[in-house]
């Protein structure tokens, strides 16, 4: 049976409440502190299995880090492949203002630990077609997406957070790209939608590009035809896991056949729940509810 193996991040996110983000050389009060469990990683495989995928779960974690693989079984992602570092586990520093805006520093740790062996070890449970995601929270990257096209994986990158290391990696093996208009621009050098998608997919033009666009919706390049969703309007009450929440329900309704535009409405609509809520696995919905929203939307 097909799956997804998401080899990604796993971290433990301090999330302090504030009134507005920090400025340089500024110190300011937090008036709440909550510790969650977080990583685009583990974000985006939590919305993949509240999706409705089968999902397998391959990263590290230090010894800190019994509460992320026992989430992640919660929600019935399987954890054979998540590994105990030496390592602390990877923890982020979490501003949210009152307008529910972040902004995160992240500190590796055990996310930085991935050896070539457990790669290997991964890669030989996977079938071909299967299909791989990717973020930028890892380390050895280049080798997992090489030994991935190798076992006939489909590679889907989400190259988050963007940096200068992202045009070294063999993107030649990459089937689909999931980006924001910072990646976007780091990847094809453009900073228009439209430039961006044809961009990425005129140096790799084996790919697909999915773009979000914050509050101008998203798109969908698929070679052919550019696919375009506006957002759903809601009030936003904390950003953290809306892009996560998004890039695992598009993937979802790939794999289960649903045509462009219908991955994007439902993507779209699963990330307006997400970011109506606080937290970040705790807000990414189940698919019932985003069926019932989207029988409701049908119906009007």
């Amino acid at each position: 049976m097909m799956k997804v193996i998401n080899f990604g991040s796993l971290n433990l996110d301090y999330v302090y409440s504030v009134d507005h983000i920090v400025k340089p050389g500024e110190t300011i009060s937090s008036y709440n502190l909550q510790i969650n469990c977080g990583g685009k990683g583990l974000n985006q495989s939590i919305a993949l299995a509240k999706a409705g995928v089968t999902v397998y779960h391959a990263g590290k974690v230090g010894a800190d880090g019994g509460m992320l693989t026992d989430l992640l079984k919660t929600y019935g992602v399987n954890t054979d492949n998540v590994l105990i570092s030496d390592s602390r586990s990877g923890n982020a520093i979490i501003q949210v203002d009152k307008n529910g805006q972040n902004s995160i520093v992240l500190y590796p740790g055990a996310n930085h630990d991935i050896d070539e062996n457990m790669i290997n070890s991964v890669m030989q449970n996977c079938n071909p077609g299967d299909y791989l995601l990717l973020q930028n929270e890892i380390n050895n990257i280049g080798i997992i997406m090489e030994q991935a096209h190798k076992a006939g994986l489909t590679i889907i990158f989400n190259p988050s957070p963007a940096d200068a290391s992202i045009n070294k990696l063999p993107l030649d093996f990459v089937s689909i790209f999931v980006l924001n208009e910072i990646e976007g621009k780091e990847i094809s050098g453009f900073e228009t939608a439209d430039e961006i998608l044809h961009g990425i997919h005129s140096k790799y033009p084996a790919s697909k590009v999915l773009l979000t666009l914050g509050d101008k919706g998203s798109c969908y390049f698929d070679g052919d035809k550019i696919y375009r969703q506006g957002i759903i309007e809601c009030q936003v009450a904390d950003t953290t896991a809306a892009g996560d929440t998004f890039t695992g329900y598009f993937i979802a309704g790939l794999i289960k056949g649903l045509s462009p535009e219908a991955c994007l409405k439902q993507a779209s609509i699963a990330a307006s729940v997400a970011v109506s809520r606080p937290g970040a696995a705790a807000s990414i919905p189940f698919l019932n509810e985003i069926e019932e929203m989207l029988n409701g939307i049908n119906s009007l």
